[in-house]
């Protein structure tokens, strides 16, 4: 996969561990088999934030390595419970909603 530009590798990679391996990020394979997906969201997460990037490919290539380690490392230091990735995980936060006073007064026609 070497003879591919960044392009055309980025759309050739799938699993999480051909990603680490591509850019050559050493990793522990039970922490990518817990994570796999996490990893992979937060990398696209870290890119999609990184804006807008050179058109160098070297350059480029520096950045997703970096942003990709980081990713992993999130994962390393922490769990997906506590990073909370995906939308399901904030689902069934508490939500705050504020309810004034005048809405819970008793109508008296209504109570009759």
């Amino acid at each position: 996969m070497d003879e591919l530009t960044l392009a055309e590798a980025m759309e050739e990679l799938c699993a999480a561990e051909e990603f680490l391996e591509y850019f050559g990020i050493s990793f522990e394979p039970s922490v990518v088999q817990v994570n796999r997906l996490h990893i992979l969201q937060r990398f696209h997460d870290y890119l999609a934030r990184a804006g807008e990037l050179s058109e160098i490919e070297s350059a480029r290539r520096v950045v997703y390595a970096t942003l990709l380690q980081q990713a992993y490392q999130d994962f390393v230091e922490s769990d997906a419970l506590t990073e909370k990735v995906f939308k399901v995980f904030h689902m069934h936060e508490p939500k705050t909603h504020f309810v004034p006073l005048t809405s819970i007064t008793l109508n008296k026609t209504h109570a009759a």
